[in-house]
């Protein structure tokens, strides 16, 4: 039985979400999923504490919102009240009565122990016939992560480590595998894509980001490489159609 209240807690060995997440990564998924972004409603599977939901509230009017770790989803209803439907579920048994132009599944489709089954009840279920659904993972061959594999602290670039399991991790995906997840769900893929090259870890990255040595110039360069090679990105991203 899984405990989504105590995987979304921070560990020994590893922050859930690092302010790199939420300064960098955040803000260029918008960036990357705006041109494609539908008129209507938002559905956001895996809200955590609504601090991405706060960046979807700057695109949409009608978001709602579902997330198993009821500690977490108190934190985003204390944020946002009742600009956005919150409702704690499993993703596995929730009901929702309506289906949604825009779904967004932004590094979570790693932590879920059947990942097809729930991409179905997307394609099947929630997702408009017009709709496009926003799929993002971490990448298992961004460099930060293939230099870790070199320097003996992970044993393969698609490796779950001891301390991602604890946060829920059961895969790390690379763009193929996750379109192999996607395809066999039915879903038909409209764009590809990665974000922001990225050669340092998460934790590298908020101590440089507290310092002048990392420029506004240097991030945009980063992002633009990572258009060029999206296999060697931060997180790789899908938008997908019925």
């Amino acid at each position: 039985m899984r405990n989504y209240d105590s995987e979304s807690k921070d560990n020994s060995s590893r922050l859930y979400a690092y302010g790199f997440d939420f300064d960098v990564i955040h803000p260029l998924m918008i960036r990357s999923f705006l041109p494609f972004f539908r008129d209507g409603s938002a559905l956001e599977l895996g809200s955590f504490k609504g601090d991405f939901t706060a960046r979807l509230l700057e695109c949409f009017d009608n978001i709602t919102c579902v997330e198993a770790s009821e500690s977490a989803i108190n934190i985003a209803r204390q944020k946002h009240g009742n600009k956005v439907m919150f409702i704690n579920s499993l993703f596995e048994t929730v009901d929702l009565d309506d289906t949604f132009d825009n779904i967004i599944l932004t590094h979570v489709l790693e932590h879920i122990d059947n990942p097809v089954s729930l991409l179905s009840r997307i394609n099947n279920e929630w997702l408009s016939d017009s709709g496009y659904l926003f799929l993002a993972c971490p990448n298992a061959n961004a460099p930060s992560r293939q230099i870790a594999v070199k320097m003996g602290l992970i044993s393969h670039n698609s490796a779950v480590t001891s301390a991602e399991f604890k946060h829920g991790h059961r895969i790390t995906y690379t763009l193929d595998t996750l379109e192999r997840d996607v395809r066999d769900a039915g879903l038909d893929v409209v764009h590809r894509g990665g974000i922001f090259f990225k050669a340092l870890s998460n934790f590298q990255w908020d101590l440089l980001l507290q310092t002048d040595i990392i420029s506004k110039e240097y991030l945009e360069g980063c992002f633009q490489i990572g258009q060029l090679y999206p296999n060697l990105c931060s997180s790789i991203f899908l938008v997908c159609r019925k």
